[in-house]
């Protein structure tokens, strides 16, 4: 007569697991904005096609959950809050959707290229990417250009770097948006350099950023 007791509290105790569990569901974040649209769009498309290459990302951070920083030298990994993609993934994705609509032309890394027309390259180093709650977002960013025309011999390259910061003294929605934006910044002095660049062989980085062209 005492087993009923035994056999329904077996019976229960996966059950309560299981509400356990339920109770604390994962959150997931993305990089990507909804819509990404740019201050001024272009009147014309480039003449060129735009390859965005990978995107290298700290090793510390490249993390299915959310990494933020604790003082001065610890990261705190936070188990219940991830990435949808890998975070070089939603990283390359985001900053390739805001340079689509700012230059004004589609990635064509993957697709048959046009015979015959430049391919301009992007290829991105991300040194830093700190996440600090109820403090800021910050990025610090390596970023090289390639050029390579039918036309010249020579391809060209620029190599320069950015370090962006977003102040924000919210929970980690607030700073997920806030690396959104960082991201948009980014893309906007990118896309700034280039149109520069293409035309003006002499044209460099931008004053705030540290310059190498060859």
């Amino acid at each position: 007569m005492k087993a009923k007791p035994l056999r329904a509290l077996a019976l229960f105790a996966p059950l309560a697991l299981l509400a356990a569990c339920a109770s604390a569901p994962t959150g997931y974040y993305t990089l990507l904005a909804p819509q990404a649209v740019p201050d001024r769009l272009p009147l014309s498309a480039p003449a060129y096609q735009f390859e965005m290459q990978q995107v290298r990302m700290p090793v510390q951070v490249d993390q299915p959950q959310l990494v933020v920083r604790q003082g001065q030298g610890s990261l705190a990994i936070l188990e219940g809050d991830r990435w949808g993609a890998p975070l070089a993934d939603e990283f390359h994705d985001a900053l390739t959707q805001r340079l689509e609509q700012r230059l004004g032309t589609r990635d064509v890394a993957g697709l048959p290229r046009a015979p015959g027309v430049a391919v301009l390259s992007l290829r991105t180093d991300v040194r830093r990417f700190e996440t600090v709650l109820g403090q800021y977002a910050l990025v610090d960013v390596v970023w090289s250009l390639g050029l390579s025309d039918p036309g010249t011999p020579q391809r060209r390259s620029l190599t320069c770097s950015t370090l962006l910061r977003q102040d924000s003294s919210g929970g980690l929605n607030e700073l997920v948006l806030a690396h959104q934006q960082l991201i948009d910044r980014l893309a906007m002095t990118i896309a700034g350099t280039i149109n520069h660049w293409v035309n003006d062989h002499t044209s460099t980085c931008p004053a705030v950023a540290g310059a190498k062209s060859a």
